[in-house]
């Protein structure tokens, strides 16, 4: 049987011709869901003459932010990978280049986020949701082997399933359930990547970075500017919200 060899400029190409395809699809999702954006006011609206918002508490804000920063990122992504060949390349065989390690690794990032957004951000708690997932992406995706993404998506699908068929309709959404197995998958998940951590400063770092992020961005959405946060009611926000206005609120307002 021959054995084809693969030079380090033709992995170039590929990798080039992969950040061509993979910048349009970016942009394509980014350009549709400001779209869907635009639909949310902006700058509040008018009735009887009376303005009902600020720009500061429209609910457009964030997904106008994260969108356009998608979009931008992914229009340099696109441009690097054009003027590099990858664009030129595009159609040729060497634009084929996918292997069942690509496709391994896609399909379980398109698990993770699927069940992110239709899953968990509806009705899990903001905060333990989002940890789960990037948690399960740094431990999946960063020098991870096939079974590290299998689990990774399947740390997310798990919950994610459980929350979309145990609490499918609104009037669950509050129930806490669901927020007690994704916060227990998270906990698993985060013992198993301090096993294997060693000297990684990365997954050594990765319970406070999963904590931090996702609670800097809900509270500032919701103290900050006044946003209707996804699953307020759930397990860790709802503490948070009512302690503010119980407990802090109170004492600098008097």
């Amino acid at each position: 049987m021959p054995v084809y060899c693969v030079s380090d400029s033709d992995e170039k190409t590929i990798l080039r011709v992969r950040d061509f395809w993979t910048s349009l699809v970016l942009i394509a999702t980014s350009v549709f869901f400001l779209w869907k954006t635009s639909a949310i006011p902006l700058f509040g609206e008018n009735r009887a003459g009376v303005s009902g918002a600020d720009w500061y508490t429209s609910a457009a804000i964030v997904p106008l932010g994260l969108f356009s920063a998608l979009l931008f990122l992914s229009c340099v992504l696109l441009l690097h990978a054009i003027r590099s060949g990858g664009a030129s390349r595009a159609f040729s065989a060497i634009g084929i280049g996918w292997n069942a390690a690509d496709v391994h690794r896609v399909s379980a990032i398109a698990v993770i986020m699927v069940g992110y957004i239709a899953g968990l951000v509806p009705r899990v708690d903001f905060i333990v949701s989002s940890g789960l997932v990037i948690t399960a992406l740094i431990f999946g995706f960063r020098g991870g082997t096939p079974q590290r993404m299998r689990l990774a998506a399947l740390s997310v699908a798990g919950p994610a399933i459980f929350a979309f068929l145990a609490y499918w309709p609104q009037s669950l959404w509050t129930a806490k359930g669901d927020d007690w197995i994704a916060l227990a998958v998270w906990i698993a998940l985060t013992i198993l990547i301090f096993r294997d951590a060693g000297t990684d400063k990365v997954h050594r770092f990765l319970p406070l970075i999963a904590v931090l992020v996702p609670l800097i961005l809900v509270c500032a959405m919701a103290f900050g500017f006044r946003q209707n946060v996804p699953a307020r009611g759930g397990l860790i926000f709802a503490q948070i919200e009512y302690h503010y206005y119980v407990t802090l609120r109170p004492i600098w307002r008097e």
